[in-house]
């Protein structure tokens, strides 16, 4: 399970160092492609298989489900981790989600989101209150 909030850096070449406790799960390989708000999602490829496998069953008829099944693959990249755990995320995906050299990781259970660390700064700023403010259910069951 992916926790917890990280600042690596981008190094020159576009390659970011995963923290060490990620390193072991995504060693066999993983997928980066275009997450929400403008961060990108790094899934471990088992678990990548198994939501692109679910993404097969939406309805072709769905006009709303082609476009984010598109939007989602289309900007799929595979990688496997150098020995020093380093992953390159392609100029394409930098430039989507704005990433220059200091990003943010952070844990999200079954995948992992990387973000600016500015945005994400400012997402979190935005965000915090409502979520210490919460008196509703959000997740039935257990929020």
């Amino acid at each position: 399970m992916f926790l917890g909030t990280h600042t690596p850096r981008l190094d020159d070449k576009g390659r970011l160092f995963l923290p060490a406790k990620f390193r072991e799960r995504l060693a066999p390989g993983l997928v980066v492609t275009r997450g929400q708000e403008r961060c990108l999602l790094i899934y471990p490829m088992d678990e990548f298989v198994t939501v692109a496998t679910a993404m097969q069953s939406a309805p072709v008829t769905s006009k709303i489900a082609r476009d984010h099944i598109r939007v989602f693959l289309s900007g799929a990249s595979d990688e496997i981790p150098d020995k020093q755990g380093r992953i390159t995320i392609p100029a394409a995906l930098r430039h989507y989600a704005g990433l220059d050299r200091d990003c943010t990781v952070i844990g999200q259970g079954s995948r992992i989101e990387l973000w600016d660390s500015t945005k994400w700064e400012e997402y979190l700023a935005a965000h915090e209150e409502s979520y210490s403010e919460q008196s509703e259910e959000v997740i039935p069951g257990l929020f």
